[in-house]
């Protein structure tokens, strides 16, 4: 399945997510969203307008189809919702901390195909709508782990800035999360530390915070995966019905092994 690169609004994310170093984005005005009293038009729902909420309950994000609460854009008619960061996503990042090996990250509206879904290589679940991807390699990002910078200002878990260690020293070090109380490291490697005082997060888990569950107290539903549950039940009863062949073929095997022993030992006397 392809996938276009759309061109949104060319503001940068300050002001809008939590404070810092932010990612530099391109000034490109195409497809931006028009605005008019703090409504906009977006290219995924231009029927109708977009305005400015925040509610401190959980939606679902019909951008990135990932949960977000507080800030988002909501339509009044049909209730379309999209974070805020989804919302005015740039058409491109330039220079992202968490993917410094390349310098352009593109702004797509839908996953790359294939049989296997991609995976955000920031917080490790699957990509399902919006994303940033790299134009050189595979990489890709949740546009909510791509609103994390190099600093972080996050008061609901930590009250002093939190800077970004880089990947390799994330690794070499041994230091728990003070949200998911594991020691190893995230899938990205990446780790924001408090350097007076050492507290650490992983990025995946500051991630909730910059979504606002984690302010407002809010753990998402875990969607049970239905395909994969028939499938694993499905295997189940295949491997019974395979050990029940075995079975019936070692039982019958060895009925045959007595019953031509007795007539070969017939046969000598």
């Amino acid at each position: 399945m392809s996938s276009r690169c759309v061109s949104m609004n060319s503001r940068k994310l300050s002001g809008r997510l939590p404070s810092g170093d932010h990612p530099e984005t391109s000034e490109h005005e195409h497809d931006k969203p028009e605005e008019d009293d703090g409504e906009i038009v977006h290219f995924s729902h231009p029927e109708h307008r977009l305005a400015r909420f925040d509610f401190p309950y959980l939606f679902m994000c019909m951008g990135c189809k990932e949960y977000g609460a507080g800030k988002r854009f909501m339509c009044q008619t049909c209730g379309f919702q999209l974070h805020e960061f989804c919302a005015l996503a740039p058409p491109y990042l330039h220079d992202h901390p968490f993917h410094p090996k390349h310098q352009h990250l593109l702004f797509f509206d839908k996953p790359a195909g294939g049989f296997l879904r991609c995976k955000c290589d920031i917080c490790g679940k699957s990509v399902k709508g919006f994303t940033f991807r790299c134009a050189s390699c595979s990489f890709d990002m949740h546009p909510c782990c791509a609103a994390m910078t190099r600093r972080m200002e996050l008061p609901a878990a930590h009250e002093h800035s939190l800077l970004l260690s880089p990947a390799a020293d994330a690794a070499e070090t041994s230091l728990m999360c003070q949200v998911c109380r594991r020691r190893r490291r995230s899938s990205s490697g990446h780790v924001y530390q408090c350097l007076p005082c050492g507290y650490c997060i992983h990025a995946r888990c500051a991630k909730d915070m910059v979504n606002g569950l984690y302010v407002h107290g809010i753990v998402p539903p875990e969607k049970r995966n239905v395909i994969a549950a028939a499938a694993k039940v499905t295997v189940n009863a295949l491997f019974g019905v395979i050990g029940g062949l075995i079975e019936g073929i070692g039982e019958g095997v060895g009925e045959a092994f007595v019953e031509n022993l007795g007539r070969s030992r017939r046969s000598f006397r």
